[in-house]
């Protein structure tokens, strides 16, 4: 590992921050500089780095309860709000396929990281997907949730994982996004403090105005370079653990075995887990299964 960029990195005072931040003892609150971006980065703990990558509409602190889990086993895990997020800042509101990625890349840059392991949620994958695809160099090993991988196939059994798109597509700046959160893909309610926690960044314009942009300059994009099967004409290197919720009613284990048949052809690689009692938000959910399917994986 490489030593950061001290005059790329300076400390975030939280207590500053409108809207404030959810509090959580432990971390340290970065704001990593880049070109057009400042980046607000949560780190906790010392050791070998852990790139934690959050869902939509969350933030760093969907990661608060797995964090200290693997802290305390002697990571350094970090924590970013990816460009759209939480209390990351841009110059500019546009946001491509790749944007995330290539500010992902600078970010590790500036934090002197050169390989990490990766867990992430939800779009986060989807970011995670294409560091590992496209810099393989720089993952260790990854565990994504609630997302298949990029060489899946299409089936029609698919369709239901979809209906969500239109709304959030079309997103209406001030409409509420609680539904995400208590839609038939979760397992259970969250209490509304915990859902009011993951949603608290939305307050700030830019980050309301970055629902569209995301959906579609970034995943739109994406959905069609996945149908097109551009994934099953390249092989995945990085060792990859894919974990569902057994009560994600998207994306049951019948249909991931349809779409993802023979992943040695695609994959050096792959293996697949069902965690009880979950649905789409398995960070909250199962915090405890999460860190410890991680933990065993990069172990």
């Amino acid at each position: 590992m490489r030593l950061p960029h001290p005059q790329s990195v300076s400390t975030l005072a939280t207590s500053t921050l409108v809207p404030p931040m959810p509090a959580e003892p432990g971390f340290e609150h970065l704001l990593v500089h880049t070109p057009g971006l400042r980046t607000h980065v949560a780190i906790l703990g010392d050791g070998k780095p852990i790139l934690l990558l959050h869902g939509f509409p969350q933030h760093w602190w969907q990661w608060h309860q797995v964090a200290p889990r693997l802290a305390e086993h002697g990571y350094r895990v970090i924590c970013p709000d990816l460009r759209g997020a939480g209390w990351t800042e841009a110059d500019e509101p546009g946001i491509e396929r790749e944007t995330r990625l290539r500010d992902l890349l600078a970010i590790l840059d500036v934090l002197g990281v050169d390989r990490a392991d990766v867990l992430s949620h939800d779009m986060g994958a989807i970011t995670a997907m294409q560091l590992a695809y496209s810099h393989p160099e720089r993952v260790r090993r990854a565990v994504q949730l609630s997302v298949p991988p990029m060489f899946m196939s299409f089936s029609p059994r698919l369709i239901p994982a979809f209906r969500h798109l239109p709304a959030l597509i079309w997103h209406r700046q001030g409409s509420s996004l609680r539904h995400v959160f208590t839609g038939p893909y979760n397992a259970k309610t969250l209490p509304d403090a915990t859902i009011d926690a993951h949603l608290t960044p939305l307050q700030r314009p830019a980050v309301d105005q970055a629902v569209r942009p995301l959906y579609r300059g970034m995943i739109l994009p994406e959905s069609l370079r996945l149908s097109r099967g551009v994934y099953r004409r390249m092989r995945l290197a990085t060792p990859t653990l894919i974990a569902f919720g057994r009560r994600d009613t998207r994306f049951a284990e019948p249909v991931i075995r349809r779409v993802c048949a023979h992943p040695e052809r695609f994959a050096a690689r792959v293996e697949f887990a069902y965690v009880d009692e979950a649905g789409k938000l398995l960070p909250d959910d199962a915090p405890d299964t999460v860190a410890k399917l991680t933990l065993d994986w990069i172990r």
